[in-house]
């Protein structure tokens, strides 16, 4: 097979588009992995962990893959350009854009500047965009994908089971308008946070006697000192991405993170960072900052109450590392609104917000409150 791949793999395997204007939108290269083969275009199989033809279900390490690219980057490719007449994109609307020709179809592909890998939707075949990577930096790690689009669907129908406050419709009609794995892009910051944090705490002693109830409140102060070391707190790098969707997808487990490779988005979208890692340090700040004062405050116990008085935090040796983590965004539409939905595609943890049917929500509480009021009935009654 190695024989065959070095022979063959330089005419099928790789292909280039160079670029040119085209109404004041770049025509940007675009890279496409090609199955020696039968000439399929191949992608990245997240069950076994390695590039696959889905078409003669040949498989690829990526080694290999690494290998055959780098003798094919050494052919010119030929360049064709095309004359079209007709009006130009005003300025604006192409300073939002960027145009791609699939090497397949050759079709033409146009989306937003920070769309890095998709599929062509002329025919389907999955494509990394080269020049999108341009300038920016690359990404250290990604993490590969581990669970596939059947697997998202399952985690949604689970995901809708046991709410007991969801309209039945929407369960009936139970359907996805989109599913997409997309690579998000994140900034994995490392720092130390050196805290100190005075707390007031009290205690609090009740007892009786025959003329009397008796309540002793006494007060402490109580001082924490110490230094953590924190290792890759995640910001997402996307303005795409709501913040609050992607920390609720957490914990990724860096373990499965590998050095980063293009051939790893075949056959998924990505999207490159939008916000830098300097724009995103007032988030991973806030975040240590939270996690510091949490890890602390679970070593003051023993007291009735405890609220701190005073935090200082003082964070040192910042790094910022760029990786790019799988994630399964899902949509729907009921009663006119959209609903996201979000899967982490490392460990499958699955987040998302519902609609309430208004008429269960309050038979709900008022079933909740009248059982309440019988019970408070009771116990007055065995009291009394």
């Amino acid at each position: 097979m190695e024989n065959f791949l070095k022979g063959v793999w330089g005419k099928l395997f790789y292909k280039k588009v160079f670029p040119e204007k085209k109404g004041g939108i770049v025509l940007a290269k675009l890279q496409e992995f090609k199955c020696p083969c039968c000439g399929g275009s191949i992608e990245f199989n997240s069950d076994l962990q390695k590039m696959q033809c889905p078409y003669c279900d040949t498989e690829f390490d990526l080694d290999s893959i690494k290998e055959a690219k780098a003798e094919a980057d050494a052919e010119t490719a030929e360049e064709m350009k095309w004359d079209t007449e007709g009006s130009e994109w005003s300025e604006e609307e192409a300073g939002e854009m960027v145009s791609y020709v699939c090497n397949s179809c050759g079709g033409e592909i146009i989306c937003d500047k920070t769309t890095a890998a998709t599929a062509c939707p002329y025919c389907d075949n999955p494509v990394v965009m080269k020049e999108q990577f341009a300038g920016m930096l690359r990404p250290d790690y990604v993490i590969p994908f581990k669970l596939d689009k059947k697997d998202a669907k399952e985690a949604y129908k689970k995901y809708l089971k046991g709410k007991i406050l969801l309209p039945k419709s929407f369960q009936d009609e139970n359907h996805i308008d989109e599913i997409k794995g997309v690579y998000v892009p994140f900034w994995l910051f490392d720092a130390d946070a050196d805290a100190k944090i005075r707390y007031r705490a009290t205690r609090v002693r009740h007892w009786s006697d025959s003329n009397y109830n008796y309540t002793e409140t006494k007060y402490y102060a109580v001082y924490r000192e110490g230094k953590l070391g924190f290792e890759r707190v995640p910001v997402d790098g996307s303005t795409k991405m709501a913040d609050d969707l992607m920390e609720s997808i957490e914990p990724f487990d860096f373990k499965d993170a590998m050095d980063f490779r293009t051939a790893y988005l075949s056959g998924y979208l990505a999207d490159r960072y939008d916000v830098d890692a300097e724009k995103s340090v007032e988030r991973a700040n806030e975040r240590i900052k939270k996690s510091t004062e949490s890890v602390f405050a679970e070593t003051v116990h023993g007291y009735s109450s405890v609220i701190p008085e005073s935090t200082n935090i003082k964070l040192s040796g910042g790094k910022a590392k760029y990786a790019l983590y799988p994630v399964w965004l899902l949509n729907t539409t009921y009663g006119g609104k959209k609903y996201a939905f979000a899967m982490n595609g490392q460990t499958g943890k699955f987040v998302g917000d519902l609609p309430v049917d208004k008429k269960k929500y309050w038979l709900f509480w008022s079933a909740f409150f009248a059982g309440f009021g019988t019970l408070a009935t009771l116990l007055i009654t065995l009291l009394g």
